[in-house]
């Protein structure tokens, strides 16, 4: 350590006397009068030949204490050598300040905003764009309805109408789902079905759903569901529907639905549906057997006027099985039929 500041002294003594030696103080005489030196390059002294002993000079006499002393440097810990002047203007610019110990500089942040400064909500048409009022799309409530199927019904025999409806209210995560299925037959409800369900989301396009089914109309009494299912998008597109239903004196029942939009153009439409209804026990208030109870397949072509809007027209099959077909049968009813069918698809 002793030997590196030697050589750093020694080396700052060489370069102070060429910096003071007359051939440089000649060049900064002809600096400050604006003109360029002439050097001879051949006799312009080199490092070399500062160190080297001059010709015609003896070094004997030469008094090395007139040389002017250099700043006292300081060494820390890590090996760096900073003259304290220096170390001292170096603090000053770290911290903002000046050598009076100036403090406006550090005063002027986190100040007020100048006057002629924009205001953040000019355009935010009233309203407060802050962290508090700031939401995701997750946090916010929206609602939908959907009728599936509102149709006019035509067979050989008689007329009716009939309605599938679905909405929802809600987050993207929780929403409360209600579905209404049913038939009117010479103004008289029939078989209709009525549910409100919690859904939440289980996985991308899937839903699961906990809820209530409520029977009405028709031949027996009222029945009460428990309903639990899932609906979503399958793979290739089509829209499934599974609820199993659990109800009074251990019946249980399962539907399971299916649709599949076919874009024959960008306004037609062919959407082919399918349905199964299933019950564990028989009853015979209400005309329904155990097993597979009714099955029914149609296909309507519809034109979208609007998206939000399309005529459609189509024919469905439906037929009976098992208990079900027989208490049809013994009521006059037949067990299979087909269906013309016309009506309006529409959401909000």
């Amino acid at each position: 350590m002793m030997m590196t500041r030697v050589k750093i002294k020694w080396v700052a003594a060489v370069v102070a006397s060429i910096v003071l030696s007359p051939a440089w103080a000649q060049n900064d005489e002809h600096a400050q009068h604006g003109s360029k030196p002439s050097v001879d390059s051949a006799t312009a002294p080199t490092a070399s030949d500062a160190m080297s002993p001059m010709p015609g000079m003896d070094h004997s006499d030469m008094n090395h204490n007139a040389m002017p002393a250099m700043p006292e440097m300081k060494h820390d810990m890590h090996g760096s050598d900073t003259p304290p002047s220096q170390e001292q203007d170096m603090r000053g610019m770290a911290h903002g300040t000046s050598e009076t110990g100036d403090m406006e500089d550090m005063n002027m942040r986190g100040g007020p905003p100048p006057p002629d400064a924009r205001d953040p909500h000019a355009y935010s048409g009233g309203y407060e764009l802050s962290p508090n009022h700031a939401h995701m799309g997750d946090n916010h409530n929206f609602g939908f309805f959907l009728a599936d199927r509102f149709e006019a019904v035509r067979t050989d025999e008689h007329s009716s109408a009939a309605y599938d409806l679905q909405g929802w209210y809600g987050r993207i995560y929780d929403r409360a789902v209600m579905k209404a299925e049913g038939e009117v037959d010479n103004g008289r409800l029939s078989d209709a079905r009525s549910e409100l369900l919690w859904g939440h989301a289980i996985a991308t396009l899937w839903d699961s759903q906990l809820g209530v089914r409520y029977d009405s109309g028709g031949e027996g009494s009222n029945q009460t569901w428990l309903a639990l299912g899932v609906q979503g998008l399958a793979p290739y597109w089509f829209e499934l529907d599974a609820t199993a239903y659990v109800g009074k004196e251990g019946r249980a029942a399962l539907t399971l639905e299916a649709e599949y939009e076919l874009l024959l153009t960008q306004k037609w439409i062919l959407q082919p549906r399918m349905e199964a209804d299933f019950y564990s026990k028989a009853d015979a208030e209400r005309g329904q057997g155990s097993g597979l109870s009714e099955l029914s397949a149609g296909i309507r072509l519809r034109y979208e006027i609007r998206r939000e809007f399309a005529p459609y027209i189509g024919v469905e099959w439906s037929s009976k099985f098992g208990g079900t077909a027989d208490f049809a049968r013994v009521d006059g009813l037949d067990t299979a039929e087909t269906q013309a069918v016309a009506g309006i698809r529409f959401w909000l």
